[in-house]
């Protein structure tokens, strides 16, 4: 799929960023707008817009897929995809929920349908060394001055069974846990995402957190 920076001219749109239907230029701050109202933008033409998405939210959504396949190339990709998709279901755009609650829809079933069509061929996980442990905040190949040769091989051993007993996770609750401990989503953004009620959300990830308390108890 190429490159991930989606942007305006990448799709083969010959309008000047930054530019109205009548060719005068036009400043616009994005920052002092709602990612929503820039949504609205995109969808009214303004390629600036859909540029200034796709630099905001690149890094987030190459992050989320990359917890849902485990592999930096797909990750790109999907994330190239769901961009994509976002430029063109432009036209039916409709600010009735928050921009991210509609973008993180798409990339969630864009990864669910990746995780189905790629079951049955799964290579061996691949771990990136620039993935941090959450708690601590180092990376997996970056040694910690202040641990003994012992409590590094124990922090790998920790690391490597958490992300076993995540993908392990039923299909919704993982989904569930990647949006809400790596993408800092709450509850209600959660439940959108999902088209669950808020109440049936915490329960799926209490049911998740509990989960991996049991199957992680040795570690913790």
């Amino acid at each position: 799929m190429g490159s991930v920076a989606v942007q305006a001219d990448a799709l083969g749109l010959s309008r000047p960023a930054g530019r109205g239907k009548a060719g005068a230029a036009v400043l616009v701050s994005y920052e002092a707008m709602t990612d929503a109202d820039v949504m609205l933008r995109v969808k009214a033409g303004d390629d600036a817009a859909f540029n200034y998405l796709v630099e905001k939210f690149r890094r987030p959504i190459i992050s989320f897929m990359y917890r849902m396949a485990r592999n930096q190339a797909i990750a790109e990709e999907l994330a190239q995809e769901v961009f994509l998709r976002i430029y063109r279901s432009r036209q039916t755009y409709a600010a009735e929920a928050k921009f991210t609650t509609w973008m993180y829809r798409i990339a969630t079933n864009l990864a669910v349908n990746h995780a189905r069509d790629s079951k049955a061929e799964r290579v061996e996980v691949t771990v990136s060394i620039d993935e941090s442990d959450e708690e601590t905040g180092l990376t997996i190949d970056v040694a910690d001055p202040h641990l003994s040769a012992e409590q590094t091989i124990l922090r790998r051993e920790r690391l490597a069974a958490i992300r076993r007993h995540v993908e392990a996770l039923p299909e919704r609750q993982r989904v569930a846990v990647f949006m809400h401990k790596y993408q800092s989503m709450d509850y209600r953004q959660i439940a959108e995402v999902l088209k669950l009620s808020e109440s049936a959300t915490k329960s799926l990830l209490f049911r998740a957190y509990e989960s991996l308390r049991e199957r992680l108890k040795e570690f913790i």
